[in-house]
């Protein structure tokens, strides 16, 4: 059995939790809670890894993706599927405008059709034009977009607070989009 990062284990929970259960041989259930001794085992067939180490790995997680149930018999994500899952959202009434961070390739789409999720159930954005920065850098040259949620709100479009702040929305569509300097 090979000796894996935990950088690299955090990567892989996430893949299981957010796209690909299945990888492992487990399932999630309809709100994304995948059964923590079954994950522990999953994991475990290929890498060293307990509950001590799935702990550290929710812990020390600086975006907070994941979260555990009271008990801690149940993990899931809090937001990123690629799967069709309910993480229980409750919608909420968003900021004036929030912030979408890409790479510059991307703009020529953006600005014809908006913002879609592509593989994701959600397009995520953020209250914070620094943390747009930086995951637009993840993409290349960064663009920021800032999106005027709050009209998109009163003009009937939902928005949602994940458990780790992340706002998340179906689309947003062009018109409501406009680019700032990184």
């Amino acid at each position: 059995m090979r000796d894996y990062s935990m950088k690299s284990t955090s990567k892989f929970l996430s893949l299981i939790l957010r796209h690909k259960p299945e990888v492992i041989g487990i399932a999630l259930d309809e709100h994304g809670w995948a059964n923590v001794d079954e994950l522990i085992a999953g994991i475990g067939k290929s890498r060293k890894f307990d509950l001590q180490m799935l702990e550290q790995i929710v812990d020390e997680d600086e975006k907070r993706r994941y979260a555990f149930n009271e008990d801690k018999t149940l993990i899931r994500a809090n937001q990123g599927h690629s799967i069709p899952v309910d993480v229980e959202l409750e919608q909420k009434v968003p900021p004036e405008v929030l912030y979408h961070g890409t790479g510059e390739k991307y703009m020529d789409r953006i600005d014809q059709e908006g913002l879609r999720p592509m593989s994701r159930l959600y397009v995520h954005l953020t209250d914070s034009l620094e943390t747009a920065k930086k995951v637009g850098a993840r993409h290349g040259k960064p663009v920021v977009y800032v999106v005027q949620a709050k009209q998109m709100q009163e003009e009937g479009y939902m928005f949602y607070l994940s458990a780790n702040n992340v706002w998340l929305t179906k689309r947003v569509p062009a018109r409501y989009l406009t680019r700032t300097d990184p």
